[in-house]
């Protein structure tokens, strides 16, 4: 049997980090996305104890003010691709509004640190959104363009075909093959029960 669930990521990395802060005596205070203030200073012991607590979780401390700020660029852009509304305005100017920033040098930014550009980290989010979305099975592709600011679904179809190598509809076919495959598991297993 499969189950297909949905992440909050942002609520998730908030719970962590605040049941991990509670449980060393930290006072803290929790701002935007990935950011914590302390209200007091903690030993380097703390410091490390909390780093490695946060590991396991496959959060790490960000050291460097740059790193920082692209993590907050990669927060920002997952955000705007995975909400539940349509944005009405472009990425960039999301961006830059979001993080009050010029757009070019939040691209430079990040260009340099991850050696990749903004506009392919949009799309490589947009296509994985596009491939939970098929996956749910609950909007047709047009409604998936739509939702995901494509100016049609022929455009959706290209870029998920340069990330993928297939097509939207040939990946609505893969799954459905092993939703039944499953099934017919599930049906023959019933059977011999």
């Amino acid at each position: 049997m499969k189950m297909y669930v949905k992440f909050d990521f942002n609520a998730l990395c908030k719970k962590v980090l605040d049941e991990k802060l509670k449980e060393q005596g930290i006072k803290y205070r929790l701002l935007n996305f990935g950011e914590v203030e302390f209200y007091e200073s903690f030993t380097q012991e703390q410091h490390m104890t909390f780093k490695k607590n946060l590991e396991d979780y496959g959060i790490e401390i960000i050291e460097s003010q740059k790193t920082a700020l692209v993590q907050k660029i990669k927060d920002a852009i997952v955000e705007l691709v995975f909400s539940d509304e349509v944005v009405p305005v472009k990425a960039s100017i999301y961006i830059a509004e979001k993080l009050n920033h010029s757009y070019g040098y939040l691209s430079n930014l990040f260009s340099e640190v991850t050696h990749t550009s903004i506009e392919n980290f949009i799309i490589l989010q947009k296509i994985e959104h596009a491939k939970e979305l098929i996956i749910n099975n609950k909007q047709s592709l047009t409604e998936i363009a739509h939702k995901l600011n494509y100016s049609s679904v022929a455009h959706l179809s290209t870029q998920f075909k340069n990330t993928t190598g297939i097509t939207p509809s040939q990946f609505q076919k893969i799954i459905a093959k092993r939703r039944k495959a499953q099934s017919m598991i599930i049906n023959s297993k019933m059977l011999y029960e």
